[in-house]
């Protein structure tokens, strides 16, 4: 099977799947590969990278997590301590699935390879 990204966005501030996060794949040289927006799970539908695309690489995630906290009613400060999170992460294994989640409040966030 070859390899593939995936990742899910969690609201730690209010416990539950962050919904409707748009999200950014880029390459190295910060080209855009896809966008996606997560689901009711705070999840992608599908992996934001697979196939003949899946390359050992360096990428970025950048999650739009202001605009979603702002939704939710959160009295953001101007300019929000955390509005676009970005994940910078390495693809080694070509045969591997990469899982990137973002854990995350409107002070602070956490993320691991998870599986």
């Amino acid at each position: 099977m070859a390899g593939y990204l995936t990742t899910h966005v969690l609201d730690t501030a209010h416990g539950i799947p962050a919904s409707g996060v748009a999200i950014t794949l880029c390459d190295a040289d910060g080209n855009e590969i896809t966008r996606a927006t997560t689901n009711a799970d705070g999840r992608v539908e599908t992996p934001l990278l697979a196939g003949d695309q899946f390359r050992a690489d360096a990428y970025t995630l950048e999650f739009e997590v202001g605009d979603y906290f702002r939704r939710l009613g959160v009295d953001l400060a101007d300019p929000a301590f955390l509005d676009t999170v970005v994940i910078a992460f390495g693809i080694s294994d070509e045969e591997a699935h990469y899982h990137v989640p973002l854990l995350v409040s409107p002070y602070g966030y956490s993320t691991y390879r998870g599986s």
